[in-house]
């Protein structure tokens, strides 16, 4: 039997509010984490993702206190990331009732990180977070290049071969943030999905540019194993989440329905 889809509803904070922007900037306030995952988990959700997205930029801890309040909230698995640089960093984030940890800045800056963790704690706890666009002609051989500190700088690293090399080194799975097609509701970037599915086999979480319901099938024919998003859940109707799995599930896909 195929594997159902996962929704994933994201909470991106900042100072303790759930925020969303356009391609990760303009922030305007969404909410109350911990309200917010208690009604997406009661939603039917599949998974929560907790993003601090100011505590790599602003070279912070992620505020524990607030995953702990909201890991409270909340029966189905919950990641966290932001700020996460250390093994003791993802300790922390599991006793605080995070069921797996998502890094970034850290790992692209010193890869061998992924090492340390994925030893200790295995690979089910660990996800890259790779905030990717789409690169000038000629700095990167796929075309898509990987950036850091919740989207606020560029590396010219290769974000197809820095997915590849993730993986290898044993990342549980990818989730995959377009820059470019962050908040615009104009649809998932299709393309950059298919160019890091043709490159790795750990499950492939897509997010960046969900506007309505019909988006989200689409990312799955692409290559994704779960669909996260954020605007059309904070900002749309009490039954997006609902609508988003329909629409899923209309398109042939497996998923799981109801709380």
């Amino acid at each position: 039997m195929s594997v159902a889809i996962r929704v994933i509803p994201c909470l991106d904070v900042d100072a303790g509010r759930v925020v969303k922007g356009i391609n990760f900037a303009d922030l305007r306030d969404a909410g109350d984490p911990v309200e917010l995952a208690h009604r997406y988990d009661r939603a039917g959700a599949d998974e929560l993702t907790f993003l601090d997205v100011t505590a790599s930029s602003g070279e912070r801890d992620t505020t524990f206190d607030v995953v702990a309040r909201t890991a409270e909230e909340v029966f189905i698995p919950l990641t966290v990331g932001g700020g996460v640089r250390s093994l003791a960093d993802v300790g922390q984030l599991l006793r605080c009732g995070a069921d797996k940890a998502s890094i970034n800045t850290a790992a692209v800056n010193h890869p061998p990180v992924i090492d340390e963790i994925t030893s200790h704690f295995g690979g089910q706890v660990l996800v890259l977070s790779l905030d990717a666009r789409r690169a000038p002609a000629g700095l990167t051989r796929s075309g898509f290049e990987v950036t850091t500190h919740g989207g606020r700088k560029g590396t010219g690293i290769d974000a197809v071969a820095w997915a590849a090399e993730a993986a290898d080194r044993g990342v549980g799975e990818i989730l995959l943030n377009s820059i470019d097609a962050d908040g615009t509701k104009d649809g998932f970037d299709l393309e950059m999905i298919r160019a890091i599915r043709a490159a790795v086999r750990v499950p492939l979480i897509a997010s960046g540019g969900a506007g309505v319901p019909a988006h989200f099938p689409e990312a799955v024919a692409a290559g994704a194993d779960a669909v996260l998003a954020a605007s059309i859940f904070h900002f749309g109707p009490d039954h997006a989440l609902a609508d988003v799995k329909n629409a899923i599930a209309a398109a042939g896909y497996p998923v799981r329905h109801g709380p």
